[in-house]
């Protein structure tokens, strides 16, 4: 008794048996997260810290090197880069795709907490880390405006209330606020005047720091009552401060309105943010690696209404960019795709079929098949996304096949008399193998796509696993269900016409399409199998054109997508100032607000997470929907265009896309990086690198972020002056900090959040000559320093760690200052201009410089990377000097040689599993012969219509290993079977030729108008979709139009070579006979 037997006698139970899968598979679709992608990317994690004040090389020698030495100690980091610029020091990590990413956060907290005890110990704002890859694009824009209120109260309500609020929704990993301009007390003195008093910068700081305090004061117990004590020890805004005495001269008070001009402000001046023109605060959410983008983005939407109850009516909370919208269009669109490749699949097999009951017995599989996946998917936590909907659309077209060898099989036997129950036991039975080895070797093909490593590995694992699904329980449906429904539903003169229906009608004088369409192949193949060389010769002929157009053909890593988002970097001279950065910015915005594609435009600038210098600008385009604009390709060039005419500016578009293979923010779609120990030299080398680069026509959009020509001025301390007339080193720096640092030196304490109070000298006081000749520092009045009294005044804590100021964990610790006069800082320095780095960049720690490019229009990623190795090799820099592709191009790199691995691992893996099936080594050689075939289908369709071998290009090839090797499958079964009623080679093939021709034609069809849609697809993420559709029509085409033809001739010679070795072996054992025999 045959497996499929005891179905055949069961029907209810297998009814019943396949309702449940069908209940499963709802049930688990409405369960099913949607998202645009599977999660494919690194854990990664962002540590950053703020040191107001400090440039780009001391926060590099002060910040990031010693907490570089920490973090770098931690196992599993594959990845760790680092930009030092003013004030800010941005580290990210990221981590081997097997770590936890909760467990490398611990990891991180401790190598920080480490780092501590040599990081400066007024630091305003401890290193905070974030679960965040800094280069993935916000998954949602909230923008926050008010016609009425000053930008500092919008965005207090933003810091405060918000962005905490927004902070705890599960998945969201950095909640950044763009023009972040936090409420802060801005002392600005006069210097002059100061000086006239005889003070200094440091006595006001002193000052200062010891009138603001909020510190715990006790209890007061009575015997009947207790009171908590409390003073007006905190100052909480400007007018407070003003009237602080800060010293007495000749018996009067000295308060900081007579030397300062003391304004609520902000904390930093030097950051702005717009959302359509307006000034605007904007919160850019960022979620964490692999958290779900919609589910995410649907929690935040939750909360919305209750975050705009808790705003003042005058406040209006927006959103202005939101990715899911796009993502969602394109899941929709790809269930459409799936819907209609349904239908056609259905079709196609109603028109071979031409019976009612007969397309619905096949048909079946279909819904079957793909809510069982369905089921299958949320048991096991996959998502519904674009690859997952893919597979099942492509899956479609082939779940069918076996099927309809089913049928076919069984309406053969009722075709001969007997009954439905009777001609499916016996049908099922015979046919059992070949449905078996038709699902096995297709299963077989995605095995090496389970094990790929890199970025096609990662994300085409679940595209495999719902391929292997699909197809397990479309063969599980055509052993069970199918010939259940056979035996009880198929009628004797209802039945599709059978595989000799030709003969039949041929016999009987009868000219239908059908018979004359075989009638047409069957002289084809009596015409072949008479030439069988010139055949062998075409077969050669496509191996050889397959490597050539492998070789030949452009190669990317993935098509772009268009979501409707494009970021934008705005980039400046070096050293441009603040308020000119903000006029540029504002008119690259408006000009590009005025393209009728877009929608709207948010810009940011300012030095931040994502943006480390202040030449630098972000922006954010939002797209009018599809249906409205130009595609990319006419878009982007016509956005440069309009902003060409704005000077001192360049423009780098970058469209969003779903898969974030970079770690680090760039202008541009992919980075070269160098590294070496010594910077200077380096240096060298990168513009050397990046001038060589910008001559290659493969090239375009070369830059490098080697910011190390920024104006600096340098002060030179005339050591044995400034120690003869007591004054240190630490009190000139701290006094140049007080002057031009915007240093914080106390926080006024609320119950909502905490506010700075920021030193600095008037705006108007901001230049060389002020500084020399109006700045002043305090001696310590009794001569020249020496051991004993050197670190006795002017600071508690000596060194880099500068001067405690309230801020932090070191409390209010009163300043002991000299008692000297004033001097002038002209008496104890030289000034002279000179350049510095605005951008201090190390990777693996040591120092390094991005190269940052485009591909050219007309050349492929291909043509890049080979353009920069053939640099790499004239240029022939020192060994010391280490050069590596970062980020997407780096995947790419080491991609290259994994789709050849892949593609041989698949026909290795093909080989091995038929060889078992079929017991033999020659029979594996004739099916795997239909595949370059297909490859040359594939590869001259995706060539013709303009597209590079991509990811998804080579796994469409991969997936027609496992299709086209069905049609030799069905021939080959049949002609042994056909040998073993004594017929010989050649009649037992062409007659399985004729036969087959059916249901080979069929489920070819099936095959291709399951991937049809996909490679027509007009839709939202139809780039991603549409290079696999190509491949498999274009490889399907051709290899039926070839193989039909090919594979009875390479059986024929495959047979021939079997009887040879066969009658070898008789000869040597009758030679060892005889041999044996005369001994």
């Amino acid at each position: 008794m045959g497996f499929s037997t005891l179905f055949i006698r069961r029907p209810i139970a297998t009814s019943l048996l396949m309702v449940a899968v069908l209940l499963l598979g709802i049930l688990g679709f409405r369960q099913l997260p949607v998202s645009a992608l599977p999660e494919i990317e690194a854990p990664s994690l962002v540590v950053t810290t703020q040191y107001p004040g400090a440039s780009a090389t001391t926060m590099a020698t002060l910040i990031t090197t010693p907490l570089e030495r920490n973090l770098g100690q931690i196992s599993g980091l594959s990845m760790m880069s680092s930009d030092s610029s003013a004030g800010l020091s941005t580290i990210v990590l990221q981590f081997n795709m097997d770590r936890d990413i909760d467990i490398a956060a611990q990891d991180v907290q401790a190598a920080i907490n480490q780092a501590k005890g040599t990081l400066p110990g007024n630091l305003p704002y401890p290193p905070v880390y974030n679960r965040v890859n800094p280069a993935d694009a916000p998954i949602l824009t909230l923008s926050l405006q008010s016609d009425s209120r000053p930008l500092r109260d919008v965005n207090d309500l933003a810091d405060s209330i918000l962005a905490q609020k927004l902070s705890q929704v599960q998945g969201v990993g950095l909640v950044s606020i763009a023009g972040n301009v936090r409420p802060a007390v801005r002392v600005q003195v006069n210097p002059a005047q100061l000086s006239n008093l005889g003070l200094t910068l440091e006595d006001v700081r002193s000052a200062l720091t010891q009138a603001n305090v909020n510190a715990p004061k006790g209890t007061l117990n009575g015997k009947t009552q207790s009171y908590s004590i409390g003073t007006n020890d905190q100052l909480a805004d400007a007018g407070q401060y003003k009237n602080t005495i800060i010293s007495y001269k000749n018996n009067s008070p000295v308060r900081l309105s007579d030397v300062a001009k003391v304004v609520d402000g902000v904390e930093n001046d030097q950051l702005a943010a717009w959302a359509n023109g307006k000034p605007a605060v904007l919160l850019d959410v960022r979620r964490q690696p692999g958290a779900n983008i919609v589910q995410t983005v649907e929690q935040i939407r939750r909360i919305l209404p209750e975050l705009r109850n808790a705003l003042p009516a005058d406040v209006h909370l927006d959103v202005f960019a939101d990715r899911t919208v796009t993502i969602r269009a394109s899941v929709h669109d790809v269930e459409f795709t799936l819907i209609l490749t349904v239908f056609l699949v259905v079709g196609v097999i109603f028109v071979f079929l031409r019976r009612l009951w007969a397309t619905i017995i096949p048909a079946t599989a279909v819904p079957l098949s793909l809510l069982g996946t369905f089921g299958v998917m949320s048991f096991t936590g996959m998502s519904l996304d674009n690859l997952s909907l893919m597979a099942l659309t492509v899956a479609t077209g082939f779940v069918v096949d076996d099927a309809i060898v089913m049928i076919e099989n069984i309406v053969r036997y009722i075709e001969q008399g007997k009954s439905g129950k009777e001609a499916a036991e016996i049908g099922a039975k015979e046919i059992g193998f070949t449905v078996l080895s038709l699902t096995v070797s297709l299963v077989a093909v995605f095995l090496p796509l389970l094990l790929m490593p890199g970025v096609t590995g990662r994300l085409f694992h679940e595209f495999a696993w719902v391929l292997t699904i699909a197809v397990a329980i479309s063969m599980l449906v055509s052993l069970t269900l199918t010939p259940m429904m056979c035996a009880y539903l198929l009628k004797p003169d209802q039945l599709p016409e059978g595989d000799d229906a030709h003969e039949r009608h041929a016999a009987a004088g009868k000219r239908t399409v059908w018979a004359r369409s075989v009638h047409l192949y069957e002289q084809s193949l009596d015409w072949v199998l008479d030439h069988q060389r010139l055949t062998m010769l075409v077969a050669g002929a496509a191996v050889v054109l397959t490597v050539f157009l492998y070789i030949a053909i452009p190669k990317g890593l993935l098509p772009e997508q268009d979501t409707g988002l494009i970021t934008g970097v705005v980039q400046a001279d070096d050293n441009i100032a603040f308020p000119a950065m903000e006029q540029r910015t504002k008119a690259v915005a408006e000009a590009l607000r005025k393209d009728p594609a877009v929608a709207g435009v948010a810009a940011f600038i300012g030095a931040g997470t994502i943006n480390p210098t202040l030449n630098q600008g972000q922006l954010s385009i939002v797209l009018k929907d599809r249906g409205d604009r130009d595609g990319l390709d006419k878009l982007l060039p016509r956005l440069q265009q309009s902003v060409a005419d704005i000077p001192g500016v360049a423009l780098y578009l970058k469209p969003v896309q779903d898969v974030t293979l970079d770690s680090t923010v760039s202008a541009t779609e992919y980075q070269y990086a160098l590294s070496e120990v010594n910077s200077v030299e380096l240096a060298k080398y990168a513009d050397q690198m990046t001038r060589a680069m910008r001559q290659r026509p493969e090239l375009a959009d070369v830059s490098n972020n080697l910011a190390n020509r920024g104006n600096a001025l340098k002060l030179t301390i005339d050591r044995e002056k400034a120690s003869r007339m007591g004054v240190p080193v630490q009190t000139i720096d701290d006094t140049l900090y007080d002057a031009f640092g915007q240093r914080q030196i106390s926080t006024i304490f609320t119950q909502l959040n905490q506010y700075r109070v920021v030193l600095e000298v008037a705006p108007e006081f901001r230049n060389s000559t002020d500084l020399l000749n109006k700045l002043t520092v305090r001696g310590n009045g009794s001569g020249a320093l020496t051991g004993s009294n050197a670190t006795s005044f002017g600071q508690v804590k000596s060194s880099n760690s500068a001067t405690p100021s309230g801020i932090g964990n070191t409390g209010n610790i009163g300043i002991a200052l000299g008692g000297g006069g004033t001097i002038p800082l002209s008496s104890l320095a030289s000034a002279e201009v000179t350049s510095a780095p605005l951008v201090v960049s190390h990777q693996q720690q040591l120092p390094a410089v991005t190269l940052s490019f485009n591909v050219a229009p007309g050349y492929s990623l291909s043509d890049a990377v080979s353009a920069i190795h053939q640099i790499n090799a004239e240029l022939n820099f020192p060994p010391q000097v280490r050069g590596q592709f970062i980020g997407k191009a780096a995947e790419f790199n080491s991609s290259l040689g994994d789709e050849v691995l892949l593609l041989l691992a698949a026909i290795v893996v093909i080989y091995i599993v038929l060889g078992v099936l079929y017991e033999s080594y020659i029979h594996p050689l004739t099916i795997i012969s239909t595949l370059p075939p297909a490859g040359v289908g594939a590869l001259l369709a995706l060539i013709l219509c303009g597209m590079s071998l991509s990811v998804d290009g080579i796994v469409g090839i991969v997936l027609l290993i496992g299709i086209v090797k069905k049609n030799a499958i069905m021939m080959i079964d049949f002609a042994i079977e056909a040998r073993r009623t004594g017929l010989n080679a050649h009649d037992a093939i062409r007659r399985a030729c004729l036969l087959r021709f059916r249901p080979i034609m069929m489920t070819t069809a099936a095959a291709m108008l399951g991937a049809l849609p996909l490679a027509l697809g007009n839709g939202i993420g139809a780039e991603l979709r549409r290079p696999l559709g190509v491949s498999i029509v274009g490889g399907l085409l051709l290899s039926q139009l070839v193989t039909l033809y090919t594979t009875p001739v390479i059986y024929l010679y495959m047979e021939r070579f079997s009887d040879w070795l066969a009658a070898r072996r008789e000869r040597r054992a009758l030679e060892h006979a005889r041999a044996d025999r005369t001994t």
